[in-house]
């Protein structure tokens, strides 16, 4: 192919919709130009991709970065800083802020914040509220933002519609897929007595299977009598899959690798800093999952990354938060499973860049095809190496991963063709822009 690219990435594997090949990319305009067999002096620069793969830019598709209103946690900036060191190349943030992200203002705020800040590009979430409802349709569809999020059991912040009314008049109003935080508030309040003081591992026994299962059951049942699609987050339960499984013309799938890494057995070496909701469950509910994935009935995978400091999280539970960090950690966990044999590859890129394409319509992201953004996540397949918390970039400084060993290592960030990431540098300035989707265009 006779072209002239502003930079080639020469001599890489591509992991992408057609397979798994050695290829070049060629990049103009911060775009895909081509693929194919390219000479170094098609392009003005050429970066040397012998030994590593080239995947499509990861998206995280749940991340909580706590601004405006808890930045001793984390912000924009920072939350940024711990995705692009981890691979991913745009995150969708969540609206449990403060104030919340319900509003036309309050979106536009997060939008301006992060434009041109964060080193990754962006989308953010609308919460959904009784309050806002009536305006969703229109809410959903402002630049910036990733579509509606409700949340019918409680979790951080103050965002919550529990009851089988609320959802219908959220759903009954929008056009987008809407995302949900699916527990039943009910049984949570009926079970709160279950918590035992001190004792983080009383959290899967108050927060239980059941609690996940019921809720998901009532989801899946107002949004076929609204005839409306939904997206489910962080799923922690085997129990939850056949539901989803026999609803799969309406309903998306999302897991976590927290999920699929931790159990209930580690409450005892990780305590607070591994509770979360939901929590982790049985070793049976993580097989579950794994199964779930395998089979492909899960669309995407979210870190659901929620940073706390470690000076909250030693309050004695239940007054300790819920949430850890995990969006810098989400490709390499996972890349060594990948070494593990427990997934490919390919399904790796089709479940933290097709899937969120798929889910949500990203515009020009999520593929390595031409005419698409040049984003892209560079791993090293044999790189081993041990994450630390002197690693982590978020402000909190932690992951429950610290003295984990992996195979499998993001080496290069690429956004809309120029590095942002490389060799463990970050590289500025900061150029994060909000990501487009096809539904509001």
């Amino acid at each position: 192919m006779t072209i002239h690219a502003e930079l080639i990435l020469k001599g890489g594997t591509v992991v992408n919709h057609d397979g798994t090949g050695q290829r070049d990319i060629a990049v103009a305009g911060g775009r895909i130009l081509g693929l194919g067999s390219f000479a170094p002096h098609q392009a003005g620069e050429v970066i040397d991709c012998t030994g590593l793969h080239i995947l499509p830019g990861v998206v995280d598709s749940q991340v909580h970065f706590r601004e405006p209103g808890a930045e001793h946690k984390e912000d924009l900036e920072t939350g940024g800083r711990a995705a692009i060191m981890g691979g991913v190349t745009a995150v969708f943030e969540m609206p449990n802020t403060n104030p919340l992200t319900t509003s036309e203002e309050t979106l536009a705020d997060k939008v301006r914040r992060a434009t041109n800040r964060m080193p990754c590009d962006f989308a953010f979430f609308m919460g959904g509220t009784r309050e806002n409802a009536h305006q969703l349709g229109e809410l959903e569809r402002l630049p910036g933002c990733a579509g509606v999020k409700v949340f019918m059991g409680s979790s951080t912040g103050a965002l919550l519609v529990e009851d089988d009314d609320g959802v219908a008049a959220i759903l009954k109003n929008i056009r987008r897929r809407a995302s949900f935080h699916s527990e039943d508030e009910f049984r949570l309040n009926a079970r709160k007595h279950l918590r035992v003081e001190g004792d983080p591992a009383s959290h899967y026994v108050w927060r239980d299977a059941e609690a996940a299962r019921l809720s998901t059951e009532r989801l899946l049942r107002i949004a076929r009598q609204e005839g409306k699609r939904i997206h489910v987050l962080h799923i922690s339960t085997a129990d939850e899959f056949p539901l989803l499984a026999a609803n799969r013309d309406i309903a998306t799938v999302e897991v976590t690798p927290n999920h699929l890494t931790f159990t209930s057995e580690d409450y005892a070496r990780l305590g607070n800093l591994i509770q979360m909701n939901p929590p982790m469950r049985e070793p049976h509910h993580r097989q579950g999952i794994w199964q779930a994935l395998t089979s492909g009935l899960v669309d995407v995978l979210g870190s659901d990354h929620a940073p706390h400091t470690l000076t909250e999280k030693a309050k004695p539970y239940p007054g300790s938060p819920s949430g850890m960090p995990g969006v810098q950690t989400l490709v390499p966990v996972m890349l060594d499973y990948v070494n593990r044999g427990l997934l490919t590859l390919e399904r790796f890129v089709d479940l933290t860049s097709h899937g969120p394409n798929r889910i949500f319509g990203m515009a020009g992201k999520g593929r390595i095809a031409e005419g698409y953004d040049a984003d892209f996540t560079i791993v090293d397949m044999k790189a081993r190496r041990t994450i630390s918390n002197d690693w982590i970039e978020s402000r909190c400084k932690w992951t429950p991963h610290d003295g984990r060993t992996v195979t499998g290592w993001p080496v290069g960030a690429m956004l809309r063709g120029r590095l942002a990431m490389w060799n463990g540098e970050i590289i500025g300035p900061a150029q994060g822009q909000p990501v487009r989707f096809t539904e509001s265009l």
